[in-house]
């Protein structure tokens, strides 16, 4: 079956003001062409990152096969050393797959290539939480999954293709936490998830020097068609509160979000108490409860 997408809306040359007060409130995902990122997107070949990251340990993904699952976790995690994880990510032919995943700030895990890369400034300094090296082989398919802050995926070199679905299709996803079960969504088996048919699909194509702006909550599968170096920036479009303050990897949902599913979880338990044709009945009401008090008018 072939399917529909929409595609990403690309611009180019959008200065900080267009993106801050027409752009970003939209809350819709974009590609930026033409943005300064220095000279990162010339510089950053496989040669230059192993002599320059030199042999600092890394943590990384490695699996046996290109399309990874974060639910039956069909890979492993290794720490390698940055010049390795490179040059093995880069090869034609392999029997792994490598994705980098450790999440700091690269420019100050790897402060030699701080002067390579510019970040957009389309956010406050207070507001930043990381930037993730995303270093993976060629052909790797990352799960889809969304993420509770804003980023920006800069594709510095290499070229990837993202699929995105917008967090108002979450019902036809079938979600297991932060993450889709369907992990083929080019051939999806229609006859275990059937309601997948019903997302509407979101893509793009990005190249060397292409910004890719995924709102948070926005639901993003992620495939390299070859060999890439991108980075990740996240940041928080939240007040600092509203976020989990144990959380490393900025994958945790907001506190809220959080007891609010703990108190659901509290509720659906009160509601096994009662007879079956009971049960259903009330929680038929409860979730007409929820639709009207909670779900957003602006987004029908």
């Amino acid at each position: 079956m072939a399917w529909q997408s929409l595609p990403v809306p690309r611009l180019e040359g959008v200065s900080q003001e267009r993106f801050m007060q027409h752009l970003y409130p939209q809350r819709k995902p974009l590609v930026l062409e033409g943005i300064d990122l220095g000279a990162c997107t010339s510089k950053w070949t496989v040669d230059y990152l192993s002599q320059v990251g030199g042999r600092k340990e890394v943590k990384i993904h490695v699996a046996a096969v290109a399309q990874m699952d974060f639910i039956s976790k069909n890979f492993v995690y290794r720490t390698l050393p940055f010049d390795k994880l490179v040059q093995r990510a880069a090869e034609e032919k392999h029997e792994e797959f490598f994705i980098s995943e450790d999440v700091a700030d690269i420019r100050k895990q790897f402060p030699l290539l701080e002067g390579d890369i510019k970040f957009p400034e389309f956010f406050k300094e207070e507001q930043f939480f990381s930037s993730v090296f995303r270093i993976s082989s060629p052909g790797l398919q990352l799960w889809t999954h969304y993420d509770v802050m804003d980023n920006f995926l800069i594709q510095v070199t290499g070229k990837k293709r993202v699929v995105l679905f917008s967090p108002r299709d979450a019902q036809y996803l079938y979600l297991s936490g932060t993450k889709s079960e369907v992990l083929d969504i080019d051939n999806p088996d229609l006859a275990k998830y059937p309601l997948f048919s019903k997302a509407r699909r979101y893509e793009c194509s990005l190249k060397a020097g292409d910004v890719l702006f995924i709102p948070a909550l926005w639901f993003h599968n992620v495939i390299s068609e070859e060999f890439g170096v991108g980075v990740n920036i996240f940041w928080k479009h939240l007040p600092s509160e509203c976020y989990d303050k144990t959380d490393t990897y900025g994958n945790k949902d907001p506190t809220a979000a959080s007891r609010a599913a703990q108190i659901l979880d509290r509720a659906l338990k009160t509601l096994a108490e009662l007879p079956e044709e009971y049960r259903d009945f009330y929680a038929r009401r409860m979730v007409l409860h929820i639709q009207d008090k909670a779900y957003s008018k602006n987004f029908e």
